[in-house]
C-alpha cells in the first residue's frame, strides 16, 4: 500500500505551483531526496516534514495533517469548543449571539456543524430539523429539506457550493466539505449559472408557516491565533433582515 504522504506531498507542490527544484530550493533539502520523498523511496523525519510544511507556506491545521499522512503526531494544538482555555472566546460568542437577536445568529465549527444558536436561530433552524450538534453539511445530502424551506434553494446551494470549496481550499483538502460541495453541485439547476450577475449578498429566503417570507443574509466572522487550529475553523455567522419586511417581521415578532 502507497503510503500517503508522498501523495500530499505531491499535491501541496502542485498547489502551490512550484517544482521539485524551488521546493528543495526553499526547504533547504536536496532534490534528489526531495524526488526519493515523493516517490515513497525514502521516509521523512518528523522534523523533514515540519520543514517542508513550512516551505509550502501550510495553514496549522493543514501541517497537522501533512504530518498525520506521514504516521506522525499532529504538533499545533488542537482544542474543542468546550475546553477551558476557549472560556473567553465563548463568552465573547455567547455575547454577540445575545446582542444580535431580535436576529438569527449562530457559531458553525470547521464541518460546518452548529455549535452555538441564538434563540431566534434555533427557531429558524429548527424548523427544517437543526439544532446545536447537527452538521449544516447534513443539507447537502437532504435536497428535499432546502427546497421545501427556502424559496431559492439552488441559488443558496450554488453560494454554498462556492464557500464549500473555498473552506476545503483553505484547510488543505477536507473530505467531508468536498463531498458536500460535489452532492449540493448535482442539484438540479445549482449547475445552472444565473440569469444575471449576483448582488453583493446571496440572501437565503425562507418560507415561513402559514404563507410569507422572510429574507436573510449572512455575515461571517471568523475566530483565528497565530497557533491555535480549532480556531480558525470556527465562525460566528450573524444573519440579518435583506429587506424591510424581513427586518420588521423580526423586529415585531422577535423571532421567526
Amino acid at each position: 500500500m502507497t503510503h500517503p504522504f508522498p501523495i500530499a506531498l505531491k499535491d501541496w507542490r502542485a498547489r502551490r505551483r512550484l517544482s521539485q527544484l524551488q521546493l528543495a530550493s526553499t526547504a533547504e533539502v536536496s532534490a534528489r531526496h526531495l524526488a526519493f520523498l515523493e516517490t515513497g523511496r525514502a521516509q521523512p523525519s518528523r522534523g523533514m516534514v515540519l520543514r517542508l510544511a513550512q516551505a509550502l507556506d501550510l495553514p496549522h491545521a493543514a501541517a497537522n495533517g501533512f504530518l498525520a499522512a506521514a504516521g506522525f503526531a499532529p504538533h499545533y494544538p488542537v482544542l474543542g469548543w468546550d475546553a477551558p482555555e476557549m472560556t473567553p472566546l465563548r463568552a465573547a460568542a455567547e455575547r454577540m449571539l445575545a446582542t444580535h437577536a431580535p436576529y438569527p445568529g449562530l457559531v458553525a465549527d470547521q464541518l460546518w456543524r452548529i455549535v452555538r444558536l441564538n434563540p431566534p436561530a434555533a427557531q429558524l433552524f429548527g424548523a427544517i430539523g437543526l439544532g446545536e450538534g447537527d452538521s449544516l453539511l447534513d443539507l447537502a445530502h437532504a435536497p428535499d429539506r432546502i427546497m421545501t424551506a427556502v424559496e431559492n434553494g439552488a441559488e443558496v446551494a450554488r453560494h454554498m457550493v462556492s464557500r464549500l470549496r473555498a473552506d476545503s481550499a483553505a484547510g488543505g483538502g477536507i473530505p467531508a466539505l468536498d463531498a458536500a460541495a460535489a452532492a449540493l453541485a448535482a442539484w438540479p439547476g445549482v449547475a445552472t449559472p444565473p440569469a444575471a450577475p449576483a448582488g453583493p449578498v446571496t440572501p437565503t429566503v425562507f418560507r415561513l408557516p402559514g404563507g410569507g417570507r422572510l429574507s436573510l443574509f449572512q455575515v461571517l466572522a471568523q475566530f483565528g491565533s497565530a497557533e491555535e487550529v480549532s480556531l480558525p475553523g470556527l465562525k460566528l455567522e450573524l444573519m440579518f433582515p435583506a429587506d424591510d419586511d424581513a427586518r420588521r417581521f423580526l423586529e415585531g415578532a422577535g423571532s421567526p
